[in-house]
């Protein structure tokens, strides 16, 4: 990423050195313009998109001191009426500003045109209007049962508060669903919040603490939108002692960072992290329903996506032809420019990830993986073509490491036992995948395979009300569903001698 400085006033009107798209960070109810940049690129033309506030510890400390007394002062953390009227607004600005935000969204991140009519965009909205309908009606206090001590009588009951100030950190690939995934319970818990934007796709993070800011009664403080290339910043945020709760969505190295740095002050934390998940086929399935969604699950969002099925575990007798007839699929997915509709498969966040999956496959086909299709760069742009290994082994570092990038290892199995011993082979345990025409064997199947979340014959587990998260190095704890909302109170027990 390069540098440079402008104006705020060239940050308002869209000039300056590097033109294009200028967003401001939300602190304390301000949008904040920044003299210091840096720039956001468009992953499908490599060219500069626009540049976001090069935000600093100082910015940082400030929106955690302004979360900190938004949360003791503004009464956001015991209006549960003032919560749920915000959601409500915030919703319907995210609804009345989609267009701006999807077009945002395909230049800023590389998404297609199609995804943002799913998990890029739309689903996510939908997450804030889940929220927003659970709080008036979720339960806060849990009555338990009279006890009587020495002749007394004791009343008990537990109550649900807001767990305090959130240092919320997203990752580049969907920055919609993982902001508002964050910001949506933190928010109905009675939390405030500091969203820092991820340094790939800062614009739109950016964008939505605008419109917070500007389309929402949420006090000032409550919510604090930041951006920065500088890993100071982040840091602050993980050990501020004004920080209560860490989450994060990134890769294990760094979430293992992230619990260690929290660990000194015993923040809670929680990690939605890697994932190298496994799609087991069994004998009985259909080989062509097989193909076509091993094929296009791998090249949504060019793969970059932590619970996609990047391991295909297939019938050893079948294991040529189901290769074969991936291969065919895989060769009808369209590439090209993320504006229209017609392209299943954008590009790569950055020339950088791109090396980084080229490197991974050069590596697999030295160690013995036979390559099928793909394996080449596309420019201008970050693209990368859908990519086919075959005859992989279970160890190899193809089957055991995340790529994120649009790549396929398929390897043999010899039975039920031996494919979920194959999908159980991993640090990580984040989600997994069944096709089988027996339900009752591929749910079998499915519970013996340890993942947080698991897909029977192409089920659909990803919506506002199911938590996700995962298993072992896959993280900690869970979004979405009243799990995510409960990731973000405290428990306090209550009790009193009832008067004779």
């Amino acid at each position: 990423m390069s540098q440079g400085t402008v104006t705020p006033a060239e940050i308002n009107d869209g000039s300056g050195p590097t033109g294009g798209i200028r967003k401001r960070m939300l602190i304390d109810g301000v949008l904040v313009d920044k003299e210091r940049i840096f720039d956001s690129v468009n992953p499908a033309t490599g060219e500069v998109l626009g540049a976001a506030p090069d935000g600093d510890v100082a910015d940082a400390e400030a929106a955690i001191a302004a979360a900190r007394k938004a949360f003791e002062e503004s009464g956001w953390a015991t209006d549960i009426a003032l919560r749920a009227r915000c959601l409500d607004q915030l919703h319907s600005a995210l609804i009345e500003h989609a267009e701006e935000l999807r077009d945002l969204t395909i230049a800023d991140v590389g998404a297609t045109r199609m995804l943002t009519h799913g998990n890029q965009l739309d689903a996510p909205i939908e997450i804030v209007r889940y929220y927003a309908d659970l709080l008036p009606e979720y339960p806060l206090t849990e009555e338990l049962e009279d006890i009587e001590i020495r002749g007394e009588k004791h009343r008990r009951w537990i109550e649900k508060e807001a767990a305090g100030v959130v240092s919320a950190i997203v990752a580049y690939n969907y920055p919609n669903q993982l902001a508002l995934a964050k910001l949506a319970p933190a928010l109905a818990a009675g939390c405030t919040v500091v969203l820092k934007a991820a340094p790939d796709t800062p614009l739109i993070t950016l964008a939505i603490g605008e419109l917070i800011a500007e389309h929402t009664d949420i006090p000032a403080g409550v919510v604090n939108v930041i951006s920065s290339s500088s890993v100071e910043v982040g840091k602050v945020m993980t050990t501020h002692p004004e920080v209560d709760v860490v989450t994060f969505t990134g890769s294990t190295p760094v979430g293992k960072q992230i619990m260690a740095a929290a660990s000194d002050s015993l923040k809670r934390v929680f990690l939605e992290l890697g994932g190298k998940s496994a799609l087991v086929v069994l004998d009985d399935a259909d080989l062509t329903s097989a193909a076509m969604f091993a094929a296009f699950t791998i090249c949504s969002h060019a793969g970059q996506g932590c619970a996609l099925t990047t391991r295909l575990v297939v019938p050893r007798a079948v294991h040529d032809q189901l290769v074969e007839m991936v291969a065919a699929m895989l060769d009808r997915v369209t590439m090209g420019d993320p504006n229209d509709l017609k392209t299943y498969l954008g590009p790569l966040i950055s020339e950088r990830q791109r090396d980084k999956v080229d490197g991974m496959v050069k590596r697999a086909v030295e160690a013995g993986a036979r390559m099928v299709r793909g394996g080449t760069r596309v420019h201008p742009g970050f693209f990368y073509t859908p990519t086919l290994l075959a005859d992989v082994e279970p160890d190899s570092e193809i089957a055991q490491e995340e790529v994120f990038g649009p790549v396929l290892a398929v390897i043999p199995h010899d039975g039920d036992d031996h494919a979920v011993e194959i999908a159980n082979n991993s640090r990580y345990g984040l989600s997994g995948g069944v096709l089988s025409a027996d339900e009752e064997r591929a749910i079998a199947v499915g519970r013996r395979i340890r993942t947080g979340t698991f897909s029977v014959n192409g089920g659909n587990y990803f919506t506002p009300d199911m938590p996700f998260g995962g298993y072992k190095e896959s993280g900690i704890g869970r979004e979405l569903g009243t799990p995510g909302l409960e990731e973000f109170f405290e428990l306090k027990a209550f009790a009193t001698k009832v008067a004779s």
